[in-house]
């Protein structure tokens, strides 16, 4: 067993991390850089930073395998999941967050967990392997944005070149200055979500002209222009921007973030709207919202201009514009174990969005396993947990030639041994996976013990 755990980065990987390793009795330090040196996305210097969307995606655990996820973390006692039920806001089928009270509460946490330092300095570098019997273990969860310093220093350990993607981050809008004389307050199919209401988005319609006005802005927008070593940097698909989607087709944002179905526009009840731009809530009070889907590289000039022809958005005044910045991740089945340490060196281990998994839920998971493993005391959990699945995908299931950052998804599972009908087939998932997450549980109790 670890005699204690370094970790590097405080986001939600490394917060995560920080929190099982303690949990299990093992004392840790928590490095993270910011307030000292601040990063091309974050706005604070607060622990569990959200910097893009405030949703940690669907919260249905029968029938999702994020849902799943986040269940599956709630049994394995997740600082990140219980902070965010916490915090959460109405946002449907959704576990969406108030961002700022959700960091303020991790960090309250991690601050008063007794076997915690947490110290505010930039890690240049990675120390020398330790191979004593009460070796200290270390865990580099940087994220996508880690310092040039410490990327170096990975990729003169792994000697590997990171892969890299770009992220995108969404506008926020002051409820206050929406005219909801044209926009109106319902989620699609009434459906109500773990905030307890059926009415959490803002749904600002628009008809065919509308809408194809709306695309001719946009694909005329001018746009953040890159540097030449991020030319050859690809988008990753699950965030493209929103001019890129419509790049990539005039219907494709129809078809995805502006589907218009399951909605009825009260001040126009019997008209279908050809599009719709949904606004979730970001924050407890309900003061702010952020354009759904509408992630975005358009210079902030061009956003303001294109996104005021949106119904009801004439007037919105915007308290962040969108973004984009560099994600890197390593090429986990070619240099990661099943426990996430570095082949080369076992002491070295990396959790987050640079092993390569996408998404908030999927990095702190990662993190969620890491802290655990550092203890000594765990085996990986069963491939048929979202856990396993997404943890057996990037360290031994994917490719390593073609590795590209995942979402969990049921792709990911072995296939049910028993034939079950395909509507039922995302339950059968779902059932099994609590199934023999809980055993995985109880034995890794009876091991401690």
């Amino acid at each position: 067993m670890s005699g204690k755990v370094n970790i590097i980065g405080g986001g939600l990987a490394g917060s995560e991390a920080a929190w099982q390793a303690a949990r299990l009795g093992v004392p840790v330090v928590l490095y993270e850089m910011r307030p000292e040196r601040g990063t091309d996305a974050h706005l604070t210097g607060g622990l569990a930073e959200l910097v893009c969307s405030n949703s940690f995606r669907s919260d249905d655990s029968e029938r999702s395998a994020i849902g799943l996820l986040h269940e599956e973390m709630r049994r394995c006692g997740s600082l990140i999941l219980a902070m965010a039920d916490a915090h959460k806001v109405p946002a449907g089928g959704a576990l969406a967050v108030d961002r700022d009270g959700f960091s303020d509460a991790v960090q309250a946490a991690l601050e008063a967990e007794p076997l915690i330092e947490i110290r505010r300095e930039e890690v240049c570098g990675l120390p020398a392997a330790d191979q004593g019997p009460d070796r200290t273990s270390t865990i580099i969860a940087t994220g996508p944005l880690t310092s040039p310093a410490l990327s170096e220093a990975i990729g003169a350990i792994t000697g590997e070149d990171s892969l890299a993607f770009f992220d995108a981050i969404a506008p926020i809008i002051y409820k206050d200055s929406i005219d909801f004389s044209k926009a109106w307050m319902q989620s699609r199919y009434d459906k109500e979500g773990p905030a307890g209401d059926a009415a959490a988005y803002i749904n600002c319609p628009l008809d065919e002209q509308g809408y194809e006005a709306l695309i001719d802005a946009m694909l005329a927008a001018d746009t953040t222009e890159f540097k030449q070593w991020e030319k050859d940097t690809p988008y990753f698909d699950g965030c493209l921007p929103i001019e890129v989607m419509a790049e990539r087709g005039r219907e494709t944002p129809r078809y995805g973030p502006m589907k218009p179905v399951g909605l009825t526009n009260p001040h126009n009840p019997t008209v279908k709207a050809h599009a719709i731009v949904q606004l979730r809530q970001d924050n407890a009070l309900g003061t702010l919202y952020n354009i759904v889907g509408f992630q975005t590289k358009m210079k902030h000039g061009e956003q303001v201009r294109v996104l005021q022809t949106i119904p009801g958005l004439e007037q919105a005044r915007f308290a962040r514009l969108g973004g984009l910045h560099r994600n890197s991740f390593i090429n986990s089945p070619k240099l990661l174990d099943e426990t996430l340490a570095l082949r080369s060196r076992p002491d070295l281990r990396f959790a987050g969005q640079i092993t390569g998994v996408e998404g908030y839920i999927e990095s702190a998971a990662m993190g969620l396993l890491a802290g655990r493993f550092a203890t000594g005391r765990l085996a990986p959990p069963p491939p048929t947990t979202a856990l396993g699945a997404l943890l057996n995908h990037i360290t031994q299931g994917a490719d390593a030639a073609t590795f590209q950052p995942m979402n969990v998804n049921f792709g990911l599972f072995p296939p049910h041994p028993e034939r079950v009908k395909k509507a039922l087939r995302k339950q059968a998932y779902c059932q099994r996976a609590l199934t023999d997450m809980d055993g995985w549980l109880s034995a890794a109790t009876i091991a401690a013990e």
